[in-house]
């Protein structure tokens, strides 16, 4: 009787397809093969095999300053040097007439910044002059990504210089048409005969009167003295 008794045990035991396990609401659910974790809302999902890394789309950039800035005092420099495979990174910078092209540390990374506070420069500590600024990312490749901010004007000492205005083209103006109109000219009238003017003729004539009327005169006066004399 106990012979069959482990006998059926055994015969059920086998034939069962699978074994379920039951768990109280809100409690995680494993089944067999495969396993699936359920979190609550809000909790992060990790989903097996593969992981995966996401990073800020861009890359490396600098915001602030902008190519051609005058820059004087401490400055600000923003941007982001968050990449994937990100090592290190530095910030340095060089005059731009170098011909050694030789660059000169400001700061150094060991975390990747985010669209924020790259460093503090102050440029009271170097000579007035034209800069160029670089942020240098290390990858785990082995490549490295160079931004430039290229003509930085650094005026601590000396005055900035005024953009000379771009010259301004003359625009053709048109002029009103002239239209040419013809005045007639009156006609010349015969002014009367002026009295007061002496012909030639007059001339002579009074010439010859006068010096008829002389003699007679001078005559008259001889003759008259005469006749007292006697």
């Amino acid at each position: 009787m106990r012979i069959f008794a482990h006998i059926l045990f055994l015969v059920l035991f086998f034939a069962s397809p699978a074994m379920t396990q039951t768990t109280q609401p809100g409690d995680s659910t494993i089944t067999s093969p495969a396993m699936t974790q359920t979190t609550q809302p809000g909790d992060s999902t990790i989903t097996a095999p593969a992981m995966t890394q996401t990073t800020q789309p861009g890359g490396p950039t600098i915001t602030t300053p902008l190519p051609g800035d005058v820059l004087q005092g401490t400055v600000a420099v923003v941007g982001s040097s968050d990449i994937t495979g990100f090592v290190s990174a530095e910030l340095t910078f060089s005059y731009v007439d170098d011909p050694t092209a030789t660059w000169f540390l400001i700061t150094t990374f060991s975390q990747p910044v985010l669209n924020q506070g790259l460093a503090a420069w102050d440029t009271s500590s170097i000579t007035d002059g034209n800069y160029n600024l670089r942020l240098r990312v290390f990858l785990t490749d082995g490549n490295i990504i160079d931004i430039l901010v290229s003509n930085l004007r650094v005026r601590n000492y000396t005055p900035v210089e005024t953009p000379t205005p771009a010259p301004t083209v003359p625009q053709a103006t048109l002029l009103p048409t002239i239209t040419l109109t013809s005045t007639p000219f009156p006609t010349p009238t015969d002014l009367p005969h002026n009295l007061a003017v002496l012909s030639p003729t007059d001339v002579s004539s009074s010439i010859i009167f006068g010096g008829l009327a002389a003699c007679l005169l001078f005559i008259i006066v001889g003759i008259y003295l005469w006749l007292r004399r006697n």
